[in-house]
């Protein structure tokens, strides 16, 4: 009867374990669609779409390499 009721206690503690895990779960994903929401905010501000953001990146990348391609061509040479 003893190893029934430690079995009952054990499986207990497990349930209130588990419940507290779910609850620590359900609000990090709370927290993850909240920022999800936030970021698709903010890409909607820029103008972009979700489906074209790796293109854009690609695209500011090449932008920047431009930029600083036309900043090292105007700079007099020898300058180290």
């Amino acid at each position: 009867m003893l190893q029934l009721e430690d079995k009952m206690k054990e499986l207990k503690v497990r349930i209130e374990t588990a419940r507290e895990q779910r609850t620590r779960a359900e609000g990090k994903l709370e927290n993850l669609e909240k920022q999800e929401a936030e970021l698709l905010n903010e890409l909607e501000q820029l103008g972009v779409k979700p489906e074209e953001l790796e293109e854009e990146i690609g695209r500011l990348e090449r932008e920047i390499q431009r930029g600083i391609q036309e900043v090292n061509d105007l700079l007099p040479k020898g300058l180290t």
